[in-house]
């Protein structure tokens, strides 16, 4: 049904978000990385939350270029492994550099202002708040998660990759629920009409 789902940010409006999390919060690099998580590797609000740093480290403690979603974070079991977007890396890379010491592995990434873990509603609740301050309604903390998918899907000729890579990198157990994230472009399907 048109208008159920969580709505899609432009590239622009992206930015926009970005700004606003880095001079609007009294957290700005741990919200920098809550947004890239959500935006750069298609997380859910509840993995978000649940991200710990030894899914992003390499054995050597170093932040890594990918990261691991486990099962016991990921709706229905679904882990997986997503490879580090750039801006995600950078993000991750000074939320260690601003903690007093390096955390441990088993550590949360994300943490509350009391220092424990923060919820999966907490991060639904940033998100409305962000958006609700620059007045993007219809979004979600689910946006950055279909945004993700879309960008992905519409990038795969690109790529060289297929759906199934989509499917892979959202954690879906059915391709029929990746399609159902992606949004249809009415400028690219005039295009793809006029080079039929």
């Amino acid at each position: 049904m048109p208008g159920s789902q969580a709505l899609l940010l432009t590239p622009s409006a992206v930015r926009r978000l970005h700004k606003h999390v880095l001079s609007h919060s009294r957290y700005p690099a741990r919200d920098r990385v809550i947004v890239a998580l959500s935006f750069r590797a298609g997380l859910r609000a509840a993995e978000i939350a649940g991200m710990r740093w030894r899914m992003v480290l390499d054995p050597y403690g170093k932040v890594a270029d990918r990261l691991t979603v486990e099962d016991a974070i990921a709706k229905r079991r679904g882990g997986r492994i997503v490879p580090m977007h750039q801006e995600l890396r950078a993000a991750l890379i000074a939320l260690r550099a601003e903690l007093d010491a390096s955390p441990e592995r088993d550590a949360s990434i994300v943490t509350s202002e009391r220092g424990g873990p923060m919820r999966a509603g907490s991060i639904v609740n940033l998100f409305a708040g962000w958006y609700a301050a620059l007045g993007f309604e219809g979004c979600s903390s689910h946006s950055g998660r279909r945004t993700f998918v879309t960008t992905a899907a519409r990038n795969l000729a690109k790529a060289g990759g297929s759906l199934r890579d989509v499917q892979l990198l959202a954690g879906h157990r059915q391709l029929a629920t990746t399609e159902r994230y992606i949004q249809g472009d009415t400028h690219a399907q005039r295009r793809l009409i006029a080079l039929l």
